[in-house]
């Protein structure tokens, strides 16, 4: 793709820049929109046509072909889950980058253009353009900065999942809070008419959050989604307001050297608090303190006293003032669901604890904390805006979310970073997994495994589900198969705020596909041709009391039996032992009943989730959420074991019957069963039971050495 002829490398719409600054070496960064965006010095938008590859409809052919291309990609990328150590970084752009980029920017208004001035108006970045025809629109609101290029480490990413567009403000100009607000909203109403069934994201950082909340309380029956960074609702509580007297009578010289600067601030709150902008204007690093190489580098600085000359920067405060308290004005009226990023040493505001007041007030939010960044998250090295997306289940492409069709799996390199945080299960417990061949063989690993779906899994739930990370992401690596497990709905929706665990406790879940349990999604799964994991036994199960484990805890009526018979699915029944060799529970619901001031805490506890079988009978309908108390032990060894795959395909109207149904169910129920009594006997036989066993082989074998079991 090229920027239309004539116009600024850099920014979208149908102003006319000068060609020197089209001549630039990164010339063909961005790419303009062909529908005209913000083209009048009243920010007017016009929906006139809408705008696709080099501002033209692709062929239904072409179509294809990136579909197909995307599809290719896409299987490509599942192969190189079989090593997460191998996964290299992925290959997004850095703060180098926005650096360079800025500069550019600001440049081409130095050539003739109006790059530093002229109306605000809307760019695309070229790295965003695999997105697909149903991709949502995602509109991000910059900061103070106002350059557009806040999302640049993960354009490439959110290309590939929405439609995106960037807000430009140029250095020089002064648009009011209102009329951005009005650009923004004008832009909103034409996309939400073209395309009424999809929803618009809008990500706001800093005073872009302000707009976007603005947006939203004056649109209320438009479906938005809000991602806001650090929103600039707490401007009047911060020290930043303490500088807008101070920059009306500094010299704009000084503004060059912004560390130095410090040393002309008068006054211990004065230099605290300009001592603070000038940290906060950088990003922290990932050991969460300001690099010192980045303020050692003065064309970094160069770059942000051109982005934030003493007008500049003082028009900004003043422009935050009011959108503050405009936003803070109308936060009532704000029905939009919304996404808090918040940093804990955000320099510039008091995010974290403006993060909880906007819970309070806002009726649909969800926030997730960031202790270790400063106020410009989305340039932070760890930060990654489309795993927080995805982890949050913030993703729908239609104006519900759908938990099978709207998940997208991780990447290779997000794939990595959660096996990561869960590589002390691997290297503590050392998991096994057998599985059976068609002809009843059993073999170490999972070649044993369907390949093609539906498969359903249906096993036993160790206690505070211990098994759940080891065999979603073997089964990842080993034979490129995502497990779908279906889950308690508490991993995905409180009914209020309590004491219940934050929903950020469950994002690695759901970003390894799990769904909150019920017929539909069930459904979905299978008519997917999905691998599904299913735990009947749920929560009663996973909590457990002592003396229960390897016990099942099944509903007395079939569950799956008839549904998997519909679209033919294979059964697939497993057990899994090793529990009781890595924890002691010693503290269980029992005996947290029996102490008052607990019960009542688990009952409150239990009362904010939403209640699954109600109407059961029997211990499995007994769903109080507590925490049971355990001890480790010094940890031994998980083993899996997954039996021979049940037909059901061409069983469709034999398994209507409700006998022949149940005959199915208690033969899947004594095969789990069967299959934890093999595993607890022949782990005796195991020489590597023990982790100092394994350690010790692993020391004269090699680290990555697979540790041998039991013979079979």
């Amino acid at each position: 793709m090229a920027a239309t002829s004539g116009a600024s490398p850099f920014l979208a719409g149908s102003i006319s820049l000068t060609s020197a600054a089209a001549g630039n070496s990164r010339g063909n960064r961005y790419v303009s929109l062909s529908r005209r965006l913000a083209v009048s010095t009243d920010h007017n938008i016009s929906s006139t046509t809408s705008f696709t590859e080099n501002g033209r409809w692709l062929p239904e052919e072409e179509k294809r072909k990136k579909l197909n291309k995307r599809k290719e990609e896409s299987e490509l990328i599942s192969n190189v889950y079989g090593n997460p150590d191998e996964v290299t970084e992925e290959n997004g752009k850095k703060l180098k980058d926005f650096f360079e980029e800025c500069k550019d920017l600001i440049k081409s208004s130095d050539g003739g253009g109006d790059g530093g001035g002229g109306p605000p108006r809307w760019f695309s970045p070229l790295e965003c353009g695999s997105r697909t025809p149903d991709s949502p629109l995602l509109l991000f609101l910059p900061g103070i900065d106002g350059t557009g290029l806040g999302l640049i480490k993960h354009h490439y990413k959110l290309g590939n999942m929405f439609d995106m567009w960037c807000l430009h403000i140029p250095v020089k100009d002064r648009t009011s809070f209102t009329d951005l607000v009005k650009l923004v909203e004008t832009t909103v109403r034409s996309e939400c008419k073209r395309s009424p069934g999809r929803p618009i994201y809008l990500v706001g950082e800093s005073i872009g959050g302000c707009i976007a909340l603005e947006v939203a309380a004056r649109n209320p029956d438009i479906d938005l989604v809000l991602i806001l960074a650090n929103p600039a609702t707490s401007f009047n509580k911060s020290q930043l307001q303490s500088l807008i007297p101070l920059l009306e009578l500094m010299p704009d010289q000084l503004l060059l050297n912004l560390p130095n600067m410090i040393n002309f601030v008068p006054g211990d709150p004065l230099r605290m608090a300009w001592e603070n902008v000038v940290k906060g204007l950088l990003p922290l690093q990932n050991v969460g303190v300001l690099s010192e190489d980045i303020l050692g580098m003065p064309s970094y600085l160069s770059v942000l006293a051109d982005m934030l000359p003493r007008e500049t920067l003082l028009w900004k405060l003043r422009l935050l003032k009011s959108a503050s308290a405009s936003a803070n004005s109308h936060l009532h009226a704000v029905k939009a669901q919304a996404l808090i990023l918040c940093s804990s040493k955000d320099q510039l505001l008091p995010s974290q604890e403006e993060a909880q007041r906007l819970r309070r007030i806002l009726p649909k939010v969800a926030i997730r904390f960031f202790k270790d960044s400063g106020h410009f998250l989305f340039l932070e090295d760890d930060f990654d805006l489309v795993m927080s997306i995805k982890g949050a289940s913030f993703y729908r492409r239609g104006r519900y979310l759908d938990y099978v069709s709207d998940y997208i799996p991780p990447t290779p390199y997000e794939f990595k970073k959660l096996y990561e945080s869960y590589r002390w299960v691997f290297d503590a417990t050392s998991p096994v997994m057998f599985s059976t061949l068609e002809d009843g063989k059993m073999v170490r690993g999972l070649a044993g495994i369907p390949s093609e779906g539906p498969v359903l899994f249906v096993g036993y739930h160790m206690l505070l589900g211990f098994e759940l990370a080891p065999l979603v992401l073997q089964f990842l690596m080993e034979r490129n198969i995502f497990l779908r497990g279906i889950a308690h709905p508490m991993m995905f929706v409180k009914l209020r705020e309590g004491k219940m665990l934050d929903l950020d406790n469950f994002d690695q879940y759901r970003l390894m596909g799990a769904v909150p349990v019920s017929g539909p999604n069930f459904f979905k799964l299978l008519s997917s041709k999905s691998h599904v994991l299913l735990y009947p036994g749920g929560v009663r199960e996973a909590l457990h009391r002592k003396g229960e484990e390897y016990k099942l805890f099944w509903p007395e009526q079939s569950e799956f039996v008839r549904m998997a018979s519909r679209f033919g699915a294979k059964i697939v029944p497993f057990g899994v032992v090793g529990e009781d060799d890595v924890t002691e529970l010693v503290f269980d619901y029992h005996d947290q009943m029996s102490i008052p001031p607990l019960r009542k805490f688990n009952k409150e506890v239990t009362d904010e989730v939403v209640q699954l079988r109600t109407d059961a009978n029997g211990e499995v309908s007994n769903q109080d959420l507590h925490l049971p108390g355990v001890l480790p032990k010094l940890p031994g060894r998980f083993y899996y074991y997954f039996g021979k795959p049940i037909e059901t395909e061409g069983r469709k109207q034999e398994l209507k019957d409700k006998e022949k149904s149940h005959e199915l169910y208690l033969h899947v129920k004594s095969e789990v069963e069967r299959c934890m009594a093999y595993l607890k006997e022949k782990r005796e036989e195991d020489p590597y039971r023990n982790i100092v066993s394994r350690l010790l082989y692993r020391a004269t074998h090699g680290s990555t050495a697979e540790v041998p079991t039991f013979e079979l």
